[in-house]
């Protein structure tokens, strides 16, 4: 098993994250509402294949800076 050294979160100065949550939890179900319970599950499993993505990305962009310092 790998392991990850913890990051400490960015605070950004004016980020409202209930509005954030409550903005995004709306979008998502704006998104599913008419959806079955198989294309639903298809919807969240691409949502975590980016998110994986995203963050192998931010990973490998995270060890190429600490290798040139």
């Amino acid at each position: 098993m790998t392991k990850h050294k913890m990051i400490q979160p960015e605070v950004i100065p004016g980020f409202d994250v209930l509005k954030w949550k409550a903005e995004t939890q709306a979008r998502i179900y704006q998104d599913i509402k008419d959806m079955t319970s198989e294309e639903q599950i298809a919807y969240f499993r691409r949502g975590a294949e980016r998110f994986d993505e995203e963050q192998r990305h931010r990973r490998e962009e995270r060890q190429k800076a600490e290798s040139k310092k």
